[in-house]
């Protein structure tokens, strides 16, 4: 919203950040301690099967487009009409900074309310669209994880509980009806102002006006039924495809496939990521991912090379190519490509 200017890099971000490098550098440290585990690896890379490695970039590149989807239809329904093409650009530059950037998810939050804005959406429909995307993402990881669960429960060699699926059942539910009820979530947004405004005296002045004027156009937008089911359906889709690249790569590397925990191995993957830690979880990810894989039979070695063409696939190469989709868009909007004046708040 208006009035959000860039994330400070502050001392304890920097020693956060410091601290999740120290962590994901430690579980590198553990995997790389195998060396014969990582020369059969390195063996296995070099002998990829090309039809699933390029399995493995299309279902990462189909993930990145269910995201551009998902952007598209919640900023329809906030009267903003951006292109699938621009919108699929604007999130390679906003992986790119996801992954990369310390403070997540704040940096990439203002970075794409500010390319929305550059193309002539609303800051309520822009504010609109940055935290319905985020809470159906979470509904989308939520199913997942129940989905993961329930497969590695029948499949008889589940390391989790009733308990466990029983908390996830209940993050479903609970951002579905977040989702369905966005007035809720205008009413808490407010609610946190006012707390900040009693605590801080901020935000206050044109500013503060500006942010009680987006809250109050915020609450005219609604999602209809057909959009809230796409929306969901988008957000379970980019998540199925992120772990489609996560198969095509134990395929891409021979290795049988640990069906009863591969979801669940994904899910925790994610959970793992998106703790504070260190952007994108570099090493922890690649430790969990290949922990819970080995526990469901997959074989250290294979499941270890499948490990790193994933995340060349889903981290490495988004990095190089949204960082690159970033500095193409920034030049564009120097050139005026952009609509002038689009950051200025209604």
């Amino acid at each position: 919203m208006e009035g959000v200017g860039e994330p400070r890099i502050t001392g304890r971000l920097v020693v956060r950040w410091a601290l999740g490098l120290v962590v994901g550098a430690l579980v590198l440290v553990v995997l790389f301690s195998h060396r014969g585990d990582f020369a059969g690896a390195s063996h296995r890379l070099t002998h990829l099967d090309a039809l699933g490695a390029t399995a493995a970039l299309g279902a990462e590149a189909l993930s990145l487009g269910c995201y551009a989807a998902l952007q598209r239809v919640v900023l329809d329904s906030g009267g903003a009409r951006l292109g699938l093409g621009e919108l699929y650009a604007i999130s390679l530059a906003n992986d790119a900074i996801a992954l990369s950037v310390p403070g997540e998810p704040a940096v990439s939050s203002v970075y794409r309310y500010r390319q929305y804005r550059r193309r002539g959406a609303s800051a309520s429909a822009s504010a609109w669209a940055i935290i319905t995307v985020m809470v159906a993402q979470a509904v989308g990881l939520s199913a997942l994880l129940v989905a993961a669960i329930l497969i590695a429960l029948v499949g008889g060699s589940s390391h989790v509980g009733a308990g466990v699926t029983g908390v996830a059942l209940v993050v479903v539910v609970v951002a579905g009806v977040v989702l369905a009820r966005r007035d809720l979530v205008v009413g808490l947004l407010e609610a946190v102002v006012r707390l900040a405004r009693r605590l801080t005296g901020r935000p206050r002045g044109r500013v503060g006006e500006r942010v009680d004027a987006t809250l109050a156009s915020m609450r005219a937008i609604t999602l209809g039924r057909r959009a809230t089911a796409a929306t969901i359906g988008l957000a379970i889709g980019l998540w199925l495809c992120d772990a489609g690249c996560l198969l095509a790569a134990l395929v891409a590397v021979g290795a049988p496939v640990p069906w009863a925990g591969l979801l669940l191995a994904y899910g925790v993957s994610q959970v793992v990521a998106a703790l504070p830690i260190v952007p994108g979880g570099l090493g922890v990810v690649e430790g969990s991912l290949t922990v819970v894989l080995v526990a469901y039979g997959a074989a250290r070695v294979p499941a270890l090379a499948a490990v790193l063409v994933y995340r060349l696939a889903n981290y490495w190469l988004p990095i190089a190519l949204g960082w690159a989709t970033a500095g193409g868009l920034a030049l564009a909007a120097r050139r005026g490509v952009a609509p002038s004046g689009a950051l200025e708040v209604d």
